[in-house]
């Protein structure tokens, strides 16, 4: 129906005339071109997904699970064999925020940084203890073992060796103890899976020494008594090859703030002399 204006009229003629087909053109020959684009895209994606879910290369080499455990805290940690000493120092550095020059880690020792895991022999399920602090924990503990070190380094050099001296020439000459452990002069070793046993305490008697790396202490066994130390306790440990016999040391363990506190241990196998400080002392420490 016409209105007075016409306009009905003229929209119901626009809607009953059908739309006229567009010939196929450069237009549709470029939707199907897109759409064939997205298609292979799209097999491509799925084929790229199949070979590679996104992982380094590491997934592919041999792998370990550790248990690092600090300031008793426990992490799980999942490294490739291959990896070095310091490698694990980096990976335990981004699971606790402690830098890798402040960690004293350990594994039947003191783990060394330029030798590889397999090298060790750390296996799955492995133990990994790790003690250290921050800058400003270690700067505040260590300033005054730093001024006993001093101290005590000046005080030796007015003194006479410490083997010529009375106290320690009582036990001396008591001579080297028959069931003491082998020694190398002049070599370096990692600290024995067993206690070392066989040598002397200041009063002559017998003595062994245990490291419990987990607990970080040190047990100092006689036949009396077992004495369990903290290594972060420890303020020192001089030691000093014997004369004549200087593939062994006497070494001493300061306990306390003064020399008076110094427990002194005789015929040390000179092999494991620096593994022992480093395991008491850590190899960050100022002095």
């Amino acid at each position: 129906m016409a209105t007075q204006d016409g306009s009905e009229e003229v929209i119901m003629e626009t809607e009953a005339k059908p739309k006229e087909a567009e010939p196929p053109g450069e237009d549709a020959d470029k939707s199907d071109a897109e759409a064939t684009s997205h298609t292979d895209a799209g097999n491509a994606t799925t084929q790229d997904s199949s070979i590679s879910n996104g992982d380094d290369a590491d997934d592919k080499q041999e792998r370990v699970d550790l248990k690092i455990i600090w300031n008793k805290n426990k992490y799980d940690l999942k490294i490739p064999v291959d990896s070095t000493g310091a490698k694990l120092k980096e990976r335990i550095h981004s699971l606790t925020g402690l830098p890798p020059a402040m960690q004293k880690v350990m594994y039947k020792g003191l783990l060394p940084e330029d030798k590889t895991l397999r090298e060790i022999k750390i296996t799955n399920g492995a133990k990994i203890m790790v003690v250290g602090s921050t800058i400003n924990d270690v700067l505040a503990v260590n300033t005054p073992k730093e001024v006993i070190q001093q101290e005590v380094k000046a005080e030796e050099n007015k003194k006479e060796p410490l083997c010529r001296q009375k106290q320690h020439r009582k036990v001396l000459d008591k001579g080297k103890p028959e069931d003491i452990m082998p020694a190398i002069k002049g070599a370096k070793e990692r600290l024995p899976t067993v206690p070392l046993s066989g040598m002397y305490n200041k009063s002559g008697g017998k003595v062994r020494l245990t490291f419990k790396l987990e607990q970080d202490q040190l047990w100092i066994g006689t036949k009396e008594r077992t004495e369990k130390v903290p290594m972060g306790s420890i303020k020192n440990v001089v030691s000093e090859p014997i004369e004549g016999h200087e593939d062994y040391h006497m070494m001493a363990f300061q306990l306390g703030p003064t020399e008076a506190s110094q427990y002194w241990v005789y015929w040390v196998p000179a092999q494991f002399v620096d593994a022992i400080k480093d395991t008491v002392l850590g190899k960050w420490q100022y002095f």
